[in-house]
């Protein structure tokens, strides 16, 4: 049984002449160790794909299941136990918390109500094998963007999720930096994860098992 399933989705920006449907019936199966890669020109609705996935937006139609959970049609706090539980995001822009060091931002991800048991000991076990521990008492300006997205993937895995959703996860690195997180999410895939990885980069796509491209609102093989 897949990680993710998604049937028929449909999104729509706009009313009127102005809107645009960047989601037009999109169906993605993701198995538990498989990375999906996701193209697209600029503005083609590949974060918001990410985000319907992730239950951060809502479709106006279709459905979409994560580890057999219902992320669709639900009321928000059964989906935020959702996410909580069985996914993870990570973002271009990596999102830490300025006034907190980086294995602070990790480990606030274990304390929110719902959090796996042993998210504290998983948390910094991650800052760990992630070469961290040198710079985890550092706030986010003072690393470098490497070590930054480092610290966010380790967030993301705290509640050990099946799925991980990654917005351009490399695209504010250089490309040593990035290279580095590409092998790390293919680890975390060999692990038994599902990623989908939404990029324009071709060496992200590389690391992919399959790679699509959101065109006119479906996904099409690249």
């Amino acid at each position: 049984m897949p990680v993710v399933t998604a049937r028929g989705l449909v999104r729509t920006f706009g009313a009127g002449r102005a809107a645009r449907r960047v989601l037009d019936g999109t169906s993605l199966d993701v198995e538990a160790g498989e990375i999906v890669a996701v193209l697209g020109r600029s503005g083609s609705g590949k974060s918001t794909l990410l985000h319907v996935l992730g239950g951060l937006d809502r479709p106006e139609a279709g459905v979409v299941e994560v580890a057999g959970q219902r992320v669709t049609g639900v009321g928000e706090r059964q989906l935020s136990a959702l996410r909580r539980r069985h996914i993870g995001f990570v973002f271009q822009f990596f999102h830490l918390l300025p006034e907190l060091t980086g294995e602070g931002n990790v480990l606030l991800a274990g304390r929110v109500r719902g959090a796996h048991p042993e998210a504290a000991a998983r948390g910094r076990a991650l800052v760990d094998r992630l070469g961290l521990r040198g710079v985890a008492g550092s706030l986010p300006h003072q690393l470098s963007g490497g070590e930054q997205q480092r610290f966010a993937i380790a967030r993301a895995l705290v509640n050990d999720p099946a799925l991980l959703l990654a917005d351009e996860p490399t695209g504010n690195l250089d490309v040593e930096a990035g290279a580095a997180v590409l092998a790390l999410l293919r680890e975390l895939a060999a692990e038994g994860r599902a990623i989908v990885i939404v990029t324009h980069e071709a060496s992200a796509a590389g690391i992919a098992d399959r790679v699509l491209r959101l065109e006119a609102g479906r996904l099409v093989p690249a």
